[in-house]
């Protein structure tokens, strides 16, 4: 049986930047072995991110793991229930409930500082005590990631992610739409709860960004996905520490391994989540290992931060995994993004991103190290995202 194994650096891609001599973070990063598996393998292209639709990682996760989001995509905040395994009606609507700050009218963090699972607990504990109800109740996630959902009520309602809008000004992303006035509402009285926390009390003596408001955005209904294994006849497994890619996993039938110490942030285990994944390879087909620190770099608008994330994964992810990997009579390895995390727009593009695979009966192209220039040298493209992992598989 073949062993397969997809290492996914979230919002990795990006532009050519000055501060790398107008390289990209890719190009700058020192990364021997995505390198390698680059020019031994075949690189190209991907769009994981439909026309018409917003790129946001949840749309760009499920398209690289094969599905179609115009066909599934409901929302992200769904797929995040699934993980935190919070039970849904069919007529539920579950909005992400952020935790960010907001200085001057201006959205100035999506995270709240990266605000601990700790703190967030005891907000989601307090907003539940102060603004739920019967109808309307906050569920913990990670970090700044929570939840919120609403029973017997409907939306149509456009939202916008925080992450996307950062240094803008809050009231021109506000919701738009049937039952925008109660988030908007929900959101304000927050504001007035938070005002003189102790938490934001204690953050301020550390330093640290304080706690303005909850967002809410994401929104849908419960989610469903086809089965991975009856699709592929492929067994997989996932490691990843963010809701969004937990659920994902769970949706499409993946089990999933807990890697003690990976935040989600640049401070990740990266050796943990390498070590976890080579002993996944022994009971499973495939192996996912998705890496956030890249994206949220991005979204900090910190390229060496990103550079220096982008390194690690190599480091104690890749190459490890690559090596691993040898030991089975065939293998195939596949790297890539999810989409562009630009550091001068601190936001998700819509552009395609560079992939390469490597391992058994995989011919090369353009014969160069990993980059977004290189790989659409390649003139390998797949416009469809979704059908990359069929050709990973079956090619």
């Amino acid at each position: 049986m073949t062993k397969y194994a997809i290492i996914v650096p979230d919002g990795a891609a990006d532009e050519p930047l000055a501060e790398f001599d107008n390289k990209t973070a890719l190009e700058a990063a020192q990364i021997p072995n995505m390198d390698k598996i680059s020019i031994e393998g075949r690189q190209g292209l991907v769009r994981t991110v439909p026309q018409g639709m917003d790129p946001g990682s949840d749309v760009a996760q499920m398209t690289l793991l094969g599905y179609d989001p115009k066909r599934y995509y409901t929302g992200r905040a769904p797929i995040e229930a699934v993980a935190r395994n919070v039970q849904l009606s069919p007529h539920d609507w579950v909005f992400r409930c952020n935790f960010v700050t907001i200085a001057d009218g201006k959205m100035v963090d999506h995270s709240a500082g990266h605000i601990s699972t700790e703190e967030g607990a005891q907000l989601i504990r307090d907003l539940n005590e102060h603004l739920g109800s019967d109808n309307i109740r906050f569920y913990t996630g990670v970090s700044y990631r929570h939840l919120l959902v609403f029973k017997g009520l409907d939306f149509d309602v456009q939202t916008y992610p925080p992450h996307d809008h950062i240094g803008q000004p809050v009231e021109k992303i506000l919701p738009r739409g049937r039952g925008a006035e109660l988030l908007i509402d929900l959101m304000a009285r927050s504001q007035h709860l938070f005002d003189n926390h102790d938490i934001n009390k204690v953050r301020t003596d550390l330093g640290e960004n304080q706690v303005s408001s909850i967002w809410l955005w994401g929104q849908g209904k419960k989610a469903k996905m086809e089965s991975f294994e009856k699709r592929f006849a492929i067994k997989g497994a996932a490691i990843t520490a963010v809701d969004l890619v937990r659920g994902l996993a769970k949706l499409i039938g993946f089990s999933l391994i807990d890697v003690p110490g990976a935040t989600g942030f640049v401070d990740t285990n990266y050796a943990g989540k390498g070590a976890a994944a080579i002993g996944a390879l022994d009971e499973y087909d495939l192996v996912f290992v998705h890496i956030e620190a890249p994206d949220e770099a991005g979204h900090n608008g910190n390229a060496e931060l990103k550079k220096k994330a982008i390194e690690q994964i190599d480091k104690y992810i890749v190459g490890p995994v690559y090596l691993a990997l040898q030991k089975y009579d065939t293998w195939r390895m596949l790297i890539l993004p999810d989409h562009p995390t630009p550091v001068s727009t601190r936001a998700h593009a819509l552009e395609p991103v560079p992939f390469a695979m490597a391992g058994a009966d995989v011919k090369g192209i353009l014969h160069a190290g990993f980059s977004e220039a290189n790989a659409a040298k390649s003139g390998f493209r797949i416009d469809n995202g979704f059908e990359l992992m069929e050709y990973f598989f079956k090619s």
